[in-house]
């Protein structure tokens, strides 16, 4: 796209298959409890029952028997609140373990620029991408603020961008709070901030660290940090950290572009003087892939980019070849050490969206089409299943309940935007320039408006507006009020530059960066009286 895409390193050379998976026996079906009935197999048209894929060390993998279906959806359920409960704001991308929670309004109604950060030039860097270093400027995919209310009344805005920091602004001014985290290459995708209360921060970077940052110090400080190359032992295609943490307990749930997810425990603690301390270990590594999706696609881009989302002890997540799969962790959420794979259906491209769960635990998942490499198999079954699909993790068989085509099948065609659910309708913008209602209920496509594109930035729904970012750079807000039919647009504010990232809701402002180099804070005019 103009202005340079997401940031992806170069292919790495392949590795041998015989040295990336040790294959396991065929587990015989058993019945478990109904949270952990495996749910090993590929779903739609011609579904088939997955062999055990290869786990690390201490993980296991299982076929169980399958138990029946959740209800159906109602066509309205009320919008799930925020992972963090002991204090306001949004703490991590899409607020909670469903990645279904969009803020707090109200939404401006007459809404300006009041600050832009910086006032004069851009957030920008050089960096490499697929063998080319370019300029890198603003903030992009998924990029969403964190908005951390304090005590005080103080609003803090918390925000990485393509200049290699992360930034922590006033929200009502604008103006740097404390001084910036500062790594070594674009600060990418969103990070999270602790949802227990810690003064804590989980962010990583393109330089190949994630880190646990303090932010009781004179400035932030890294406790820990864990090297994507250095931490797993076959790390495949990438090493930079797109997805946004989640906080569950003591734990840290995260998945890498190694294509890796880790489940770390944090060992929060406060010291002597009162101050933040972590003394982490990572307890599992589980590989994004097993040897039949690399078999299946015939390369090795299966970077982990979304981020995961949890229900009920099981971990859900995709990567860039199209596998989505449930681990369940609750032994180790226990303090045990037993994790299995409960869930494992092949989608057919790249799943950079994260996966939402609606409250009856159905999963809603947008592919992609990837543009870095060419699969023969990935274009047949994304012709047998649509870029939009609600599974039901619960059938093993069949788990497709209902799929619909969005977008184009060319490179980079299909949906990057994760799917917002509200009021009984699901809204995503594929990449085409597109935003569509689709009925959450039967997968009926509602209503499409056409935006300049490429729109990568998640919908936003609150308080009967959905916003919507496209790639002039304009900010659309839409009354939904009534979202079956068409909505009319009640404003649209011009920011200037590609809007990739998804805008943060709170109390009457919007917060959002673009790649024309600065971060927004837009409300009323009263709103910063």
């Amino acid at each position: 796209m103009t202005g340079g895409g997401r940031g992806q390193h170069a292919r790495k050379p392949p590795i041998p298959f015989g040295t990336l998976l040790l294959i396991l026996a065929l587990l015989t079906a058993g019945v478990v409890v109904w949270r952990m009935a495996s749910r090993n197999g590929s779903g739609g048209g011609g579904a088939r029952t997955a062999p055990a894929s290869s786990t690390p060390p201490g993980a296991t993998s299982g076929v169980a028997s399958t138990s029946p279906s959740p209800p159906a959806s109602p066509a309205g359920t009320p919008t799930p609140g925020p992972i963090n409960t002991k204090f306001p704001g949004l703490t991590t991308f899409r607020g909670n373990a469903s990645r279904s929670y969009y803020g707090e309004g109200p939404v401006p109604r007459h809404p300006k620029v009041l600050w832009r950060y910086p006032t004069s030039g851009g957030l920008c860097s050089s960096s490499s991408a697929l063998g080319q270093t370019k300029e890198w400027c603003g903030t992009g995919w998924t990029g969403q603020p964190n908005v951390i209310q304090h005590q005080n009344g103080t609003v803090e805005v918390r925000e990485g961008a393509y200049d290699g920091h992360y930034h922590f602004l006033d929200g009502r001014t604008g103006r740097p709070l404390r001084a910036d985290l500062v790594t070594g290459d674009l600060a990418k995708g969103s990070a999270s901030s602790d949802p227990s209360g810690y003064p804590l921060y989980y962010a990583g970077s393109r330089d190949n660290l994630f880190r646990v940052v303090a932010m009781d110090r004179h400035r932030p400080t890294v406790l820990w940090s864990m090297d994507a190359n250095a931490t797993v032992p076959h790390p495949l295609w990438n090493d930079d950290w797109d997805g946004a943490a989640l906080v569950v307990g003591d734990y840290l749930l995260e998945g890498g572009e190694n294509s890796w997810f880790y489940v770390v425990k944090l060992n929060r603690r406060y010291d002597a003087k009162g101050k933040v301390t972590v003394n982490p270990r990572i307890v599992v590594t589980v590989p994004g892939y097993d040897q039949r999706l690399l078999r299946t696609i015939g390369d090795q881009d299966v970077s982990i980019e979304n981020s995961v989302a949890f229900r009920d002890g099981i971990v859900y997540f995709s990567n860039s070849g199209g596998l989505v799969q449930g681990w369940d962790i609750s032994d180790v959420l226990a303090g045990g050490s037993h994790v299995e794979r409960v869930f494992r259906f092949w989608s057919g491209d790249d799943v950079d969206a994260s996966v939402v769960i609606d409250e009856q635990g159905y999963l809603y998942v947008a592919r992609h089409v990837e543009e870095n490499v060419s699969r023969t198999e990935s274009a047949a079954r994304d012709r047998q299943i649509g870029s939009l699909m609600k599974l039901d993790p619960h059938d093993a068989k069949h788990p497709v309940v209902w799929s619909v085509h969005l977008g184009s099948t060319a490179p980079d065609g299909g949906i990057l935007s994760t799917p917002a659910l509200y009021n009984g309708v699901v809204y995503v913008a594929p990449t085409d320039g597109e935003l569509v209602a689709v009925d959450q209920q039967s997968g009926r496509r509602l209503w499409r408006i056409h935006l300049p594109g490429p729109t990568w930035s998640s919908p936003v729904p609150i308080d009967g507006v959905l916003l919507q970012g496209d790639c002039s750079g304009a900010l659309h807000a839409y009354d939904i009020s009534n979202p079956r039919r068409k909505p009319p647009e009640r404003w649209r504010v011009h920011l200037g530059g590609c809007i990739e990232s998804t805008p943060a809701v709170w109390h009457g402002m919007i917060y959002v960066g673009t790649r024309s180099g600065g971060i927004y804070g837009i409300g009323d005019k009263a709103a910063n009286a």
